[in-house]
């Protein structure tokens, strides 16, 4: 699933902190997810390579908008020496590499529906849900992106989803409940960090903003064929 999201992937918990109760937390992320609609911002992803204990970073925007019950659009435009854009709507994943012009493009099939579950954890999942299917922790209080946030530790419960995703944690803003930054863990040790800044919550977003700027001369490739 990696190369289909480096986007973000998330996390809750149980709390144990002497200043935020855990109701409180719970409260503050229900507040949350009942008003999200989309968001636009900055993200810096770090993802942990266990095997050769090696990290990569890179930065650029996100768009992010709840369609519907329980599916997301998403765009995700990294800059630097190895730009490159992805886009998720509904099964569909493409990434554009724009120094090569192309475009590839993937059919996500059942993963698409666990990616849409793994973002709406962070984003307009109420904590209802949340616990039918993960073990929900509240941990410590942390300071990210300048943000004071509370750390939630989220353990799926069903062993497919383990598959993919061993643990998720969210830092979540003591201000507003919004989530801040996103940590997936995956059974081979590897892991997804991602950091959200400067975000706009709620903007309107017609669907052209949440979709790839492809020239008219674009190689499009289906790798899974």
């Amino acid at each position: 699933m990696r190369r289909y999201f480096p986007v973000v992937w998330l996390t809750l918990a149980a709390a144990t902190s002497a200043q935020v109760s855990r109701d409180a937390v719970l409260a503050k992320m229900d507040d949350s997810a009942a008003s999200f609609r989309s968001l636009t911002g900055k993200i810096r992803k770090l993802t942990h390579t266990a095997v050769i204990n090696d990290d990569s970073t890179e930065s650029g925007t996100v768009c992010l908008k709840r369609q519907g019950k329980g599916e997301l659009h998403l765009l995700v435009e990294i800059g630097g020496q190895d730009p490159k854009s992805y886009s998720l709507r509904g099964r569909k994943a493409e990434i554009f590499y724009p120094k090569i012009q192309t475009v590839q493009e993937y059919n996500l099939g059942q993963q698409g529906q666990l990616l849409d579950q793994f973002l709406l954890l962070g984003f307009g999942t109420p904590t209802r849900e949340m616990l039918r299917s993960y073990t929900l922790r509240v941990q410590d209080e942390e300071t990210v992106a300048g943000e004071k946030t509370v750390r939630v530790e989220l353990v799926p419960k069903a062993s497919k989803v383990r598959q993919h995703l061993s643990k998720a944690e969210l830092w979540i803003s003591l201000a507003d409940g919004h989530t801040v930054q996103q940590k997936f863990y995956e059974p081979s040790g590897d892991y997804r960090l991602a950091t959200y800044s400067e975000i706009k919550w709620n903007p309107s977003l017609p669907d052209s903003a949440l979709a790839l700027k492809l020239p008219a001369n674009v190689k499009r490739e289906f790798p899974q064929r």
